[in-house]
């Protein structure tokens, strides 16, 4: 949920551009510490990676939104290709880059500073297009349809989504999505809009509580009260520090009608 918080942080800048460029500086640095900046795990990148099978070692492949590259350097380690980890903060690319030379993965995997709304590769040059937790950022739709251009026919796109689980929801948490990431549906409306894009589906999972739990909240929890002790009587810090407890409170307390799926689908020729 990074770059929701962001995302809002965006919308108040305009009322104090200063606090928000160190809001926004300090919220990048706490993710930076993790490992992933978001609901995951080896076990559900290696699923995702199951579902695709047109890799070789000439194989083109983007992480869009690739944080420091707890995903990539997964992935890379399981299918063939070259990777390009893109994403908007060049702290966290610094990180990517260091990562993938200190697994020895430097020759094949590149980190680069760029936006998901103006990708740098050419028309039908990915084979393969990953994004996990990060799609938000441009919007589910959007993504969708921006990106189809870059992917060869019969290429491939995976990315992890908030979806709701039930047609009904507490009010509760309702608000909370809609105030952050209104665009939040339901699975089968999802699967629909890929279609509608031009893919077809190839299949669709949820991912497990460990992936919030063990994966997510817990690597953060130690990250908070290091991060609380450097930055103590900070109110940036501490409303930052609110915000991340209280994204964990609401997922405890409604689990059951919420979560992040993996999507993966094919482009077929229109």
């Amino acid at each position: 949920m990074l770059l929701a918080y962001a995302k809002h942080s965006k919308i108040m800048s305009n009322e104090n551009k200063t606090i928000h460029e160190f809001d926004f500086n300090l919220i990048c640095e706490f993710f930076s510490y993790m490992e992933r900046q978001g609901p995951g795990s080896p076990e559900v990148t290696i699923k995702a990676l199951s579902f695709i099978d047109n890799l070789t070692e000439r194989s083109c492949i983007a992480d869009i939104g690739c944080g420091t590259g707890g995903q990539t350097m997964v992935l890379a380690r399981h299918a063939p290709g070259h990777i390009t980890g893109l994403d908007l903060f060049p702290n966290f690319i610094n990180i990517f880059n260091r990562n993938a030379e200190r697994l020895g993965l430097q020759n094949r995997v590149k980190g680069i500073v760029g936006s998901m709304d103006n990708l740098p590769f050419q028309h039908e040059e990915l084979d393969l297009i990953w994004s996990e937790g990060a799609i938000y950022n441009i919007g589910f739709k959007q993504g969708l349809n921006e990106w189809r251009k870059y992917l060869k026919t019969g290429g491939y796109i995976a990315v992890s989504e908030s979806a709701w689980f039930t047609d009904e929801r507490p009010e509760e948490i309702y608000n909370y999505w809609m105030e952050h990431y209104p665009e939040i549906d339901t699975i089968p409306n999802k699967v629909a809009q890929i279609q509608k894009a031009g893919y077809i589906p190839v299949a669709t999972f949820i991912l497990p509580e460990n992936c919030w739990a063990e994966h997510y909240f817990a690597p953060k929890a130690k990250v908070q009260g290091l991060f609380l002790n450097k930055y103590a009587g900070n109110k940036a810090a501490e409303e930052f520090m609110a915000h991340q407890s209280r994204e964990e409170e609401l997922y405890s307390k409604y689990k059951e009608f919420y979560g992040y799926v993996f999507f993966i689908a094919k482009k077929i020729e229109q």
